[in-house]
């Protein structure tokens, strides 16, 4: 996999606004936020996407999944929120390192894309 600005995140070459931080996961502000609260968990391991996941990663997957739980309390998104992870180019997928968006504080709208 080739150095993403994720990675550069997790090591602190490039500054973040960290909001939480375990040691399998980093879980940041997005710098280009799509709503109110916008928030990305992103793996240490670094895995491409979702689809680079394998049956080793079952622990880390679903870890990732509570963090997503976990943050979304710290932020007070208790009238609900939208996970979302892009995958490939035409999922969206802009940095090829796994990350899940956290995106809350507004009404979401259906379909999404």
């Amino acid at each position: 996999m080739s150095e993403t600005i994720f990675a550069k995140i997790i090591r602190r070459e490039i500054p973040a606004n960290i909001v939480y931080e375990d040691d399998l996961c980093l879980a940041f502000k997005d710098v280009n936020p799509q709503a109110p609260t916008h928030i990305l968990v992103i793996p240490k391991k670094p895995l491409k996407c979702i689809d680079s996941g394998e049956n080793e990663d079952q622990l880390l997957l679903g870890h990732l999944l509570l963090t997503v739980k976990k943050v979304a309390e710290e932020a007070h998104l208790s009238n609900g929120y939208r996970v979302v992870i892009n995958n490939g180019k035409d999922g969206g997928q802009t940095v090829d390192h796994l990350h899940l968006h956290i995106l809350g504080d507004r009404q979401m709208q259906w379909p999404p894309g």
